[in-house]
């Protein structure tokens, strides 16, 4: 039913422009629209929607993530832009912060400047 149609991924963001620099700056994100209260950007062909949130809780899983083809690559050019990649205490991580999964996907977190859990994952 949903499967042909396009989804939409919403953010939620305490400063929207703040969090519009971050995902534009460091995360290179086309910016679609932009208004009071939201910015809408395009990953890939999906919409990302910032939504501006007064009382934001944070999760303590990954909000969105985006696959890539290299992951190593792809850390070192976000490490670039000030992306600083998260540590995890129990699994082991190389120096880039990537984790290997048992399966062999390779992922790395960080996060936007509210603290929303962000990925990055290179399937096996």
């Amino acid at each position: 039913m949903l499967g042909s149609s396009e989804m939409t991924a919403f953010v939620g963001v305490t400063d929207i422009d703040q969090a519009t620099n971050f995902y534009r700056d460091a995360l290179g994100l086309k910016v679609l629209d932009a208004g009071s209260g939201h910015c809408v950007l395009d990953a890939d062909g999906s919409m990302l929607r910032l939504t501006l949130i007064a009382n934001l809780i944070n999760v303590d899983y990954t909000v969105v993530g985006w696959n890539v083809a290299e992951i190593a690559k792809t850390c070192e050019d976000l490490a670039a832009r000030g992306v600083v990649f998260q540590r995890f205490d129990g699994i082991e991580q190389d120096d880039s912060g990537v984790w290997v999964a048992p399966d062999g996907d390779r992922i790395a977190w960080f996060l936007d400047p509210d603290a929303n859990i962000l990925s990055i994952t290179q399937f096996a």
